[in-house]
């Protein structure tokens, strides 16, 4: 564990401040859930909550399928980072914070298909030569908790028609959702 020096007092409510600096670095915003753990020396931790990453292997099954049936390379993520994907290597982008691209297409809550010669990064650091092709945000009990992906890249053409990329990664967002919902 890394000390940041700051010390923050609890208020009459029981609520303490999480510095704008540390919400910025960890990519906490307003509303986000976090989980609460405790140790038996006595510390608190606070970890950001992922609903979808209860569905980690869940949504790896669902993406390796998606890419096994119809050779469509997906990702499936959670509002800061990949947790599953196939169809591309998954060394390079497991655990990868997302693009701000994807972050904004989660934030619209509806549909994204890149325009031609419209390049929507996958990762922050713009990792490889893959690219968004659709998007949808996952949305479960109102709130966006994640997003499918289509993937594309320089030698990784998408075979399918944009219409059923387009359903399968509609599809994909929507069951996702309602897993959670359940």
């Amino acid at each position: 564990m890394k000390a940041t020096g700051i010390v923050r007092r609890i208020d009459d409510l029981g609520r303490v401040v999480i510095p704008k600096e540390i919400r910025r670095t960890m990519r906490i915003r307003e509303g986000d859930p976090l989980e609460i753990y405790t140790d038996r020396e006595g510390e608190v931790i606070f970890k950001k909550y992922s609903p979808i990453g209860e569905l980690n292997g869940f949504a790896g099954q669902y993406a390796e399928t998606l890419y096994r049936t119809a050779e469509l390379p997906v990702v499936v993520c959670d509002r800061d980072g990949i947790i599953a994907c196939a169809g591309i290597p998954k060394k390079e982008f497991l655990d990868k914070s997302i693009s701000q691209q994807l972050e904004e297409i989660m934030e619209g809550r509806t549909l994204k298909k890149s325009a031609p010669g419209e390049e929507i990064y996958l990762t922050s650091d713009h990792n490889g030569d893959y690219r968004v092709s659709v998007a949808m945000p996952i949305i479960a009990g109102g709130d966006v908790i994640g997003a499918v992906a289509s993937v594309t890249g320089e030698g990784h053409p998408i075979s399918l028609s944009q219409d059923v990329e387009t359903k399968l990664i509609l599809t994909a967002a929507g069951f996702l959702g309602r897993q959670l919902e359940d």
